[in-house]
């Protein structure tokens, strides 16, 4: 026959538990003496200093191999890309002439974006250099920062400029500008040391026809090599990157425009089917009229 146990009464329960948390003949607290509890911490207090002191040093002696100022790797971004300004969700230039609202915001968007371009500004920050060379600064053994930039004044965009203009950049009148740059690569040498510029179409012979003509400032879209290369956020600390406006004058109204733009450059390649963004970029553009 099995033996039933026998059933412990709640207050005997509550008795066993109160002498495992304190034991007082043996003196142990919770099943053990104060020396093994000692034992214990003092373990786990080695243990996990020593992983604190081992993840201190693995991180020391990797910042050691980084720079303050150069990415490390920068494998992605062997070429860049082009953006456009006014910058949209969709990369989509969509103007209601009749409604000052619909293109308003860009407007006020290419005001904030081209304040840095004042030729005042541009003057009191940066050099004015010679053009048709990059404008190299070795630091020579010695850290030289801050880098010096090479001043793009804002009155070279010409009519896009905004300067003293009551279209509005042409966003008033249908005849709206578009702003192309070129995306920052640390120690890229744009153009191989020769002439580079951006060219703009429409994507399909349709878009083409009903792209109609445009002006470029500055002229032919030319992009100088004295804006390479470009070292670095905290080197170059008032580098204001060239830019390469596009006055469209007659877009068919109320069409939807495919628009294409491209740095012709010898080492930066446009044709990669990867990467749509590659040495290029594409827009829509559509002038709506009433």
């Amino acid at each position: 026959m099995a033996i039933q146990k026998e059933k412990k009464s709640c207050g005997q329960v509550v008795e066993e538990w109160k002498e495992f948390v304190w034991n007082p003949r043996t003196h142990q607290f919770m099943g053990r003496t104060g020396t093994s509890w000692a034992f214990i911490l003092l373990f786990y207090l080695v243990f996990y200093g020593f992983l604190t002191a081992m993840f201190t040093l693995t991180m020391w002696v990797m910042l050691q191999t980084v720079s303050d100022h150069i990415p490390k790797y920068q494998d992605r971004l062997a070429t860049p890309g082009l953006m456009i300004r006014p910058k949209t969700e969709n990369l989509d230039v969509i103007v209601n002439i009749s409604d000052t609202e619909s293109w308003d915001q860009h407007v006020q968007k290419l005001n904030k974006f081209l304040e840095p371009y004042n030729d005042s500004i541009q003057a009191q920050k940066n050099d004015v250099c010679r053009p048709g060379r990059y404008y190299e600064q070795p630091d020579n053994g010695v850290l030289n920062y801050p880098k010096r930039a090479c001043q793009f004044n804002r009155t070279q965009l010409g009519d896009c400029s905004g300067i003293g203009d009551p279209t509005h950049y042409g966003y008033s009148t249908g005849q709206p500008c578009v702003f192309i740059k070129m995306n920052r690569v640390i120690n890229f040498y744009a153009g191989a040391n020769q002439s580079m510029n951006v060219t703009c179409v429409g994507k399909r012979d349709e878009d083409a026809e009903n792209l109609g003509s445009f002006v470029m400032f500055p002229a032919n879209g030319n992009i100088d090599l004295m804006y390479f290369p470009y070292y670095g956020k905290k080197f170059h600390v008032n580098y204001t990157q060239p830019l390469v406006a596009v006055k469209f004058l007659n877009v068919t109204p109320n069409v939807e425009v495919n628009v294409e733009c491209r740095i012709n450059a010898a080492n930066i390649a446009t044709d990669d089917e990867r990467d749509k963004f590659a040495g290029r970029v594409a827009f829509k553009l559509r002038i709506n009229k009433t």
